[in-house]
């Protein structure tokens, strides 16, 4: 691979501050790519492009393409795939203005996603509104067992919930650790982030999702403990309905309970 021969010839120093771990089997890039339904109309937004891998299969489906990439000392190999790369923070960018300019049909995200800066990609993408169609990201494998997990594990928590909320999620594959270079501690799983169509209906999108963040405040304990300073007759009526007991805990109650009780709330 070009980008491996960059990284080799020109002693790259990866940096552990960036989560930087690329991998070095084409297959599973092409996997990853494949994966996303990528139209010639289809703008596609890579975050981390890393020495460019996956960046060089993208650019093969579309040419409606713009990256962002932290690590400034890639631009010497990235500048030899694509002049549409943003050398700086996604988290500092406003990507509606970055993306203003690019007449596109629909919008699709692929990504590396750090384990440190998961979450909050995810909800820069859902904060900004940016109208994706759906994400294709690879994250540590127990980020994406929180993702996946459903009531009564204990993978289920307010994360799921949020998530959840917005996308079908769906696992694609698992993907080793020994594929990366450097190598990292831990697995990986590329997943499937598809936007609903429709959403549930919450009278109150703020209280619902400090609700369910309140809810697994401490989750040894009881719902019923751990929103004390909520309206429980209320809460334990819409339990009572749903055929749940007092003494439940967080992690068994669907979402759609969650929102029931938030709109009677």
């Amino acid at each position: 691979m070009k980008e491996l021969d960059f990284i080799k010839s020109n002693d790259f120093k990866f940096k552990k501050k960036y989560g930087q771990n690329f991998i070095l089997d084409s297959n599973i890039l092409k996997k990853i790519v494949d994966s996303a339904s990528i139209k010639t109309n289809t703008l596609v937004i890579e975050i981390g492009c890393g020495a460019g891998g996956l960046t060089k299969l993208i650019k093969e489906k579309t040419n409606l393409f713009i990256g962002y990439e932290i690590d400034k000392d890639l631009e010497p190999i990235l500048s030899t795939i694509d002049s549409n790369i943003i050398y700086d923070d996604f988290l500092k960018r406003e990507i509606k203005k970055d993306i203003k300019s690019i007449n596109y049909g629909n919008l699709i995200i692929i990504g590396n996603l750090p384990y440190y800066i998961t979450t909050p990609i995810i909800s820069k993408i859902i904060n900004e509104n940016l109208n994706i169609d759906e994400m294709i990201i690879m994250v540590q494998k127990e980020v994406g067992d929180r993702f996946l997990a459903e009531p009564n594990s204990k993978n289920y928590g307010s994360l799921t919930i949020y998530l959840n909320y917005y996308f079908n999620i769906i696992k694609l594959f698992d993907v080793s650790r020994n594929v990366f270079i450097p190598k990292p501690n831990v697995d990986s799983v590329v997943l499937k982030l598809e936007k609903r169509k429709e959403l549930q209906k919450i009278d109150d999108l703020d209280l619902f999702f400090k609700l369910i963040k309140d809810s697994f405040r401490q989750r040894r304990k009881t719902l019923k403990n751990n929103l004390k300073e909520y309206n429980y007759k209320i809460i334990k009526e819409v339990l009572k309905s749903n055929d749940f007991e007092d003494s439940v805990r967080a992690e068994q109650i669907p979402i759609e309970v969650y929102v029931r009780i938030v709109n009677k709330l």
